[in-house]
């Protein structure tokens, strides 16, 4: 059983993070938006936004499916949620509103499959430690 302020700490996470989620998802998006306004091909814009958005929505998918996960995978998942976030806004707004750059669009082709195997690494750590911490001791 978790204690108290332990659930209470996950909330706080949990609250925080789906704050931040849509915040960077949007803000993504809009960064995207600036560094193509050159671009005059509407559909490649349509699926570059699918593309930087798709970490995002990954992760709402791992918070909807997350209710019966144990804590430290929630936690992590939720502290990703945040790295992720703020990881995309600040590579993301480095590119729009930097200095013009030839390759921008390097940024936006990298960064989510970078983001997608960021959570696929630090969910399978944390499900295995939960595991491994929840199986009955056999020293007994």
């Amino acid at each position: 059983m978790r204690s108290k302020s332990e659930l209470r700490s996950l909330s706080v996470l949990r609250t925080a993070a789906l704050i931040a989620l849509p915040a960077g998802a949007a803000g993504s998006i809009g960064f995207m938006l600036r560094a193509g306004r050159r671009n005059p091909s509407r559909v490649l814009l349509i699926l570059f936004g699918i593309w930087v958005l798709s970490p995002f929505v990954a992760l709402v998918f791992g918070t909807i499916v997350s209710k019966d996960w144990s804590v430290l995978t929630r936690t992590t998942l939720y502290g990703v949620m945040l790295v992720l976030t703020v990881s995309s806004l600040a590579i993301y707004g480095d590119v729009a509103l930097g200095p013009p750059r030839a390759k921008t669009a390097f940024a936006f082709v990298v960064v989510p499959p970078a983001s997608w195997l960021l959570i696929a690494i630090t969910i399978s750590i944390a499900v295995l430690i939960s595991r491994r911490r929840s199986r009955p001791s056999s020293d007994s």
